[in-house]
This record gives structure tokens, C-alpha cells and sequence, in this order.
């Protein structure tokens, strides 16, 4: 098996077209693999190789690169060069900068064919793969319905249709079940870039899923009359959100909730009936936002600190459990939600004076008027 440079060439525009690349791109793809089966030939796995292709002769020329070094320390022959050396070769060679040692390409044996074809598959994957993620990137921060197609310790992956995305364990809503085959909502949440290409990051477990979802059930959100301020989420536990209405006398907690709690159950129905959701008024006033953040605790008294967003929130013995919550979950998520970092502290205990005995204030007075 050979390969016939002249034929790969040519067939850059077909390859474009079918796998709805740009041409340059498959031109690009067709080059690594020359270079790539040039190395696995004559050159060593480490080399830094590039491959140039002349499209109308078929002629391949191969650039073996190596860095310019000082050469004082160790360094490595496969893909350096002490500056030298490479002054040798290059009269104004400077540290920092490349040599370049050019071959041509006629032929390549089997096994270097067999790399190149390989290098062209997986390349032309990851170019499909990239193009198909483009088209997402206008989806980040929505919410689609996809297929799971396989559940693994850490990581669901699940299908959307055009692409593959994954929900890692700290997307996903703790305690939750999933079953292969099952259709899923999930929210866009990025594309994750790294040397191994890119990767579609969905969420259930995230802040903008909980918003989708009420913005879904609560359509005075999109007209204005209400707006949500904050979230903070701990997906399958509990989550605090912060709601204001921008018109006089529409209640927004009501407007959340809705009539015999119908919203709020079916955001409920969609993230599991064991993740509580508080919905509390949203204040400008930091004190007062406090106190309805730290709900269902009642706050004595709120002191706020300087600019260290800092503030002691003093509450009696029997609210002190309620404010902090199981495993703290109840002021972390107040702190989270307001933005201040809040030291739950016991309020003094009021000393009532004792009253005075009826018959002794009785006498008092009547020795006053004696006198």
C-alpha cells in the first residue's frame, strides 16, 4: 500500500464537501498525515515535523523543525539545536528561533501509509466534531432535551441529537437516577477545550437550570414584572432564590410560587421532590435581605461590618439551629445568595427588671403625699 500524494490532493474538495468542512482545513489535515507518515518512515517519534503539499503537482516538501538553544545547558538533538551550530546553518540564528531541515517526499512505505490514513481518520473526527460544537456555541446557557446513552461513575453522557455531550458527577443533581435511554433536560453549559479536543459540558445541577425552569412556569419574568436577583443552588439538597417585582403591589414570592403552589411543584417535578426551594423577597437593603435569605430562621438583629462584606447575624437559642441549617447548608446558602460571609451568633438574653410588689408601691405613694 502506497500513497498517492497527487490523488490525496485531489480529493481535498470531496472530502470538504461530504464531511461539510472548509477545504483548507482537510488540506490541513491531509499535510499532518504526511508529515506524520514521513516521521513514522524516516524520522523519530519526538521530531516536530510539518508537511507542505503542492495541490496541482502532488509534491510533498517535509520541514523537520528544531529550536535554537544556547547550548550550555542539556539539551534535546531530537528537537533542539545549540545556537552553534544553528549559526552554521543560519547566519542570523538567535536563541529563541527554529531550523528548518527540508525533504522532499516521493513515496512512503506500508506501514508509514497505514499511519497516514489513520492520522487522516481521526483528524477528520475531531474537525467533524469541532464544527458540529460551533453550532452549540450559541446554545451556551440554554437548556435541550437529550437521550442518555451511557451512565459511568463519574460522567453521564448523553445524546443531543447532532452531538455528544457529558454531564460530570458536579453537574449532576445528587441523588438522582439515571437510566440509559431515558430523555433528559439539561442546560448548555459550555465547551471545554483541551489537547484532546472538545467537549460539550451539559449541567442539571447548576444555578442557570433552576432560572430556565422557572422562566419556563413564571411568563411574568419575560414582561418584567418580575425578575430573579439570585440563586444559590446545592442540586438535590436545597435552593434559595431571590425574587423582586418591578410593579406596585404584585407580589413576588406569590407570583414564584403560584396559585396553590402549581409552579414552583412543577419545577419541583423536574429536579426531585427532594431538593427544597426557598423563595424569599429580594431587598437593596443589606440587612433586610439578610434576614430573608436566612429563612425560615427569625433574625433578632443584623450587624453589617465595613467593606469586607462581612456581617453577624444575631438570632435566639432556639432559632440558632434553623439559621445554620443541617451541616451548615442554610447559611452557606444565605451567604452564597447575598454575597456576604455571615457569622450566626446568640443574641443577649433581655433581663426583665423585676416588678415592684403592688402593696409597696402603694405605701410609697402615700408617704410622698404625707410628706
Amino acid at each position: 500500500m502506497d500513497l498517492d500524494l497527487k490523488q490525496m490532493a485531489a480529493m481535498t474538495k470531496v472530502i470538504a464537501e461530504e464531511k461539510n468542512l472548509p477545504e483548507d482545513v482537510v488540506f490541513e489535515i491531509i499535510e499532518a498525515a504526511i508529515a506524520a507518515a514521513w516521521r513514522r518512515d524516516n524520522g523519530e517519534r519526538e521530531q516536530n515535523v510539518r508537511a507542505k503539499l503542492n495541490a496541482n503537482t502532488g509534491e510533498a516538501e517535509v520541514f523537520v523543525v528544531r529550536e535554537i538553544v544556547d547550548g550550555e545547558e542539556a539539551y534535546n538533538p531530537v528537537t533542539e539545536i545549540p545556537l552553534d551550530e544553528a549559526k552554521k546553518l543560519k547566519k542570523d540564528a538567535e536563541i529563541g528561533g527554529v531550523i528548518e531541515d527540508s525533504y522532499m517526499v516521493t513515496s512512503f512505505g506500508r506501514v508509514a501509509a497505514q499511519t497516514a490514513k489513520q492520522v487522516v481518520i481521526q483528524r477528520l473526527k475531531e474537525a467533524e466534531r469541532e464544527v458540529v460544537l460551533a453550532e452549540f456555541e450559541d446554545k451556551i446557557g440554554g437548556v435541550v432535551t437529550g437521550t442518555i446513552m451511557r451512565v459511568e461513575p463519574r460522567i453521564v453522557r448523553i445524546d443531543l441529537g447532532k452531538a455528544m455531550g457529558i454531564m460530570p458527577q458536579g453537574e449532576q443533581i445528587m441523588g438522582e437516577f439515571y437510566q440509559v435511554g431515558n430523555r433528559v433536560k439539561v442546560f448548555i453549559k459550555e465547551i471545554e477545550r483541551d489537547e484532546r479536543g472538545a467537549q460539550l459540558i451539559l449541567s442539571r445541577g447548576n444555578e442557570g437550570f433552576i432560572e430556565h425552569l422557572f422562566r419556563q412556569e413564571v411568563p411574568e419574568i419575560e414582561n418584567g414584572t418580575v425578575e430573579i436577583k439570585a440563586i444559590a443552588r446545592e442540586a438535590g439538597r436545597r435552593t434559595k432564590i431571590a425574587v423582586k417585582s418591578n410593579v406596585p403591589g404584585v407580589d413576588p414570592v406569590g407570583t414564584f410560587v403560584g396559585g396553590r403552589g402549581v409552579r414552583v411543584q412543577a419545577v419541583m417535578n423536574e429536579i426531585g421532590d427532594r431538593e427544597k426551594i426557598d423563595i424569599i423577597t429580594w431587598s437593596d437593603n443589606a440587612s433586610e435581605f439578610i434576614r430573608e435569605a436566612l429563612s425560615p430562621a427569625e433574625v433578632a438583629k443584623v450587624e453589617i461590618g465595613g467593606d469586607d462584606k462581612r456581617a453577624k447575624v444575631f438570632v435566639t437559642e432556639d432559632q440558632q439551629s434553623i439559621a445554620i441549617g443541617r451541616s451548615g447548608q442554610n447559611v452557606r446558602l444565605a451567604s452564597r445568595l447575598t454575597g456576604y460571609e455571615l457569622d450566626i451568633e446568640l443574641a443577649k438574653k433581655v433581663e426583665k427588671k423585676p416588678k415592684k410588689n403592688i402593696e409597696d408601691g402603694l405605701m410609697s405613694a402615700l408617704e410622698d403625699v404625707g410628706e
